[in-house]
């Protein structure tokens, strides 16, 4: 089954915030920020289709969140709608003329506006947003990574975001690049994969585990499971149990594949 779209609300006005998700909520999942400080932060931590910004006290915060969000790549096939102020509101939680000059939004509007008629056009831009799967390749060798690479580059809906050579770099790099799936190998130098697994979801909680080995003992499965990894590929599977692993992982389903199973 496809994930419901999910949307961010950026804005502290709470009659206009209950409005919109009652003219949502059968369409999308709804996550609330009523700061500049909470909308970043869940930003980082969870992953969304769309933000609605609204207003934000004091001035200037919503545009110092927009900028934020262009300023960071993860966040480049995320819509965005920007809700300014009313007019007779405008030196308080508006858009100053500089700030509407740098605005990069697919939508913009002004309040009041009634929720109800934001309703078609945020469904017109949900249908033209299509993620895709951001994967880091943890591996020590780099022929292994190299053809990781550029078998998932030929996939139109996977993107790989990173490489690390260890468990260490991986946990190093994984806040930071915000990946949908960490494809981990489990034998490396410094810090092993199994040992990194243990800690993706502290650094970084959207992340899953997807373990990668050429060892697919029963024991190496059933201590990839015992660190909290989503699914486990037998390295001698092939590129078609690969591509499902990922695929399967990034929607939430547990996945197996060994040269037994």
């Amino acid at each position: 089954m496809e994930s419901r779209p999910r949307i961010l609300i950026v804005d502290s006005e709470p009659d206009f915030i209950k409005g919109l998700q009652r003219e949502l909520h059968s369409l999308c999942d709804i996550i609330i920020a009523t700061s500049k400080a909470a909308a970043q932060e869940v930003t980082l931590s969870e992953r969304f289709d769309m933000v609605v910004l609204g207003t934000l006290v004091p001035r200037g915060d919503a545009f110092a969140f927009h900028r934020w969000l262009k300023r960071v790549s993860r966040f480049d096939d995320m819509a965005l709608i920007v809700i300014d102020a009313p007019s007779d509101q405008q030196y308080v939680a508006g858009w100053t003329r500089e700030e509407g000059m740098r605005l990069d939004a697919d939508d913009y509007l002004a309040k009041p506006v009634e929720p109800v008629t934001l309703v078609p056009r945020i469904t017109k831009l949900l249908d033209h947003v299509s993620h895709r799967i951001r994967v880091m390749v943890v591996d020590d060798h780099a022929t292994v990574r190299d053809g990781i690479r550029e078998l998932l580059t030929l996939q139109r809906d996977i993107q790989v975001v990173g490489e690390a050579i260890n468990g260490q770099e991986a946990l190093d790099k994984v806040t930071q690049l915000a990946p949908d799936v960490v494809l981990m190998d489990i034998v490396m130098p410094v810090m092993n994969g199994l040992e990194a697994a243990k800690h993706v979801g502290s650094r970084c909680q959207r992340a899953r585990v997807l373990m990668l080995s050429q060892y697919d003992d029963d024991e190496n499965v059933s201590a990839s499971n015992e660190v909290g990894a989503w699914g486990f590929v037998s390295k001698a599977s092939g590129g078609v149990k690969l591509l499902e692993g990922i695929r399967s992982v990034n929607r939430g389903q547990r996945y197996l594949s060994t040269m037994a199973s």
